[in-house]
């Protein structure tokens, strides 16, 4: 095995080695459980950017080289060529579905859509003005109060009825958090239609006349789900697993994971493309805004990634969809869509962009297709959840077939008083 030999204070006879460990992918990792044990030594690792708090076999990610793979396979295949529930089933069980097993897992998660009636009461709990990621935050985490048959996490049948739950009532659940934030009456799931397409419909139908879903935008939303549907450890799923670490109920870990994606610098991303959109105004602003944000005047929202130091591999194939969706639903004269578009073509050309590898990512895509489709800007950040919670619920799952995993405890370097003497107040 190989090992990382460590010197302290550059005194040899005070060295020792820790072995390194080998992926099947990716940069080698030094273990350093034993540091603290053995050493008394902490490692000091803000942000996390170089420890590895897990192994996990769901997603690999190479941002030098632009590579997004769910279990081996390649993310523009999967997007291309399959739909949501099949990615569904490859995150939750290691390999793509054949025929049957398609058909039963998609029965299992189309019946599984209904929620609780009960759940109306909760919703009509919180002000019409609520942001709906406030709402679903708290929906998702009171699934369990509605479902004590599957919160026995030692139970393997009991958590695949969680993650089934749990993906099926996602969509459900972030329709109605839009209908009641606009006042308009629930719209349950219809069973004889695909899952994106049951979405769009419990978004946008009303009971006074039926909502035909047109083919691209569901194309485009089946995209954008398989797209956001597990991104490694990032924010939200590091959230998840560490909410998971201390036994935690799984809807109460998924609600946790969603309030870490709400911000800004997170799920919230595309929310914040379209307010920079509408902050710019106009096209003609453009050169202004652009030259602003060389002179670190503005901030370019949508552009660039904390992992890809290449072109988002997601970004390339919703480039695409967007394209599509904006052909569809003819529209030409958005005064944000011409921005956007302005803004892809400056990026893509501009050698200060080029250069520092600020391409647009999948927020600056996604965001445009959803204001294209109708959908509010406060609602962008609730369909990331939607389709992340398959990733969650993966990474949920696979921590309990891990046996080097224990309760999350990070380590810190204090830095404060040290010891004092008290006094009484009198004297202080």
């Amino acid at each position: 095995m190989s090992t990382a030999r460590i010197i302290i204070d550059g005194d040899e006879k005070n060295a020792f080695e820790l072995p390194i460990l080998t992926p099947t992918e990716g940069p080698r990792a030094i273990d350093v459980r034993q540091l603290y044990g053995k050493y008394k030594l902490f490692t000091h690792d803000p942000g996390f950017l170089s420890t590895s708090s897990c192994e996990s076999k769901i997603t690999f990610i190479d941002g030098d080289k632009g590579i997004l793979r769910h279990r081996g396979y390649d993310i523009q295949d999967l997007a291309e060529n399959c739909t949501y529930l099949e990615v569904c089933y490859l995150l939750l069980y290691g390999e793509l579905p054949d025929e049957k097993q398609l058909a039963d897992f998609t029965h299992t998660i189309t019946y599984h859509t209904m929620v609780h009636e009960q759940l109306q009461f909760l919703y009509r709990g919180f002000p019409r003005r609520s942001h709906p990621m406030a709402i679903l935050v708290g929906a998702v985490a009171s699934l369990s109060a509605f479902y004590h048959d599957s919160l026995d996490i030692s139970d393997p049948k009991q958590r695949d009825i969680s993650a089934h739950r749990l993906i099926a009532k996602m969509p459900t659940l972030t329709a109605m958090a839009y209908k009641y934030s606009v006042g308009q009456p629930f719209i349950y799931p219809n069973n004889e239609l695909d899952f994106s397409e049951n979405f769009l419909h419990m978004l946008f139908a009303t009971p006074c006349e039926p909502c035909k879903i047109k083919p691209a935008l569901a194309r485009a939303m089946n995209k954008i789900l398989i797209l956001h549907a597990d991104h490694e450890q990032n924010a939200s799923t590091s959230t998840v697993r560490l909410a998971s670490s201390s036994q935690a109920n799984p809807f109460a870990c998924i609600g946790a994971g969603i309030s870490s994606l709400w911000g800004p610098a997170h799920g919230g991303a595309n929310e914040e493309v379209i307010k920079m959109l509408e902050e710019i105004g106009d096209v003609s602003r453009i050169p202004e805004f652009i030259q602003g944000v060389k002179d670190k005047k503005y901030r370019l929202m949508g552009f660039g990634h904390r992992v890809y130091k290449n072109y988002d591999p997601r970004a390339a194939v919703l480039k695409g969809s967007c394209d599509e969706v904006l052909e569809e639903i003819g529209v030409k004269n958005s005064k944000k869509l011409a921005i956007a578009k302005e803004l892809e073509r400056i990026a893509l050309s501009d050698d200060y962009f080029v250069s520092r590898k600020l391409f647009p990512n999948v927020d600056f895509y996604s965001g445009i297709i959803y204001e294209a489709m109708g959908i509010p800007t406060e609602l962008f950040t609730c369909l990331f959840a939607m389709a992340r919670t398959v990733g969650w619920v993966a990474q949920w799952e696979e921590m309990f077939s891990d046996p080097d995993q224990k309760i999350g405890r990070p380590r810190q370097l204090y830095t404060g008083y040290p010891a004092r003497k008290f006094a009484p107040v009198a004297k202080r």
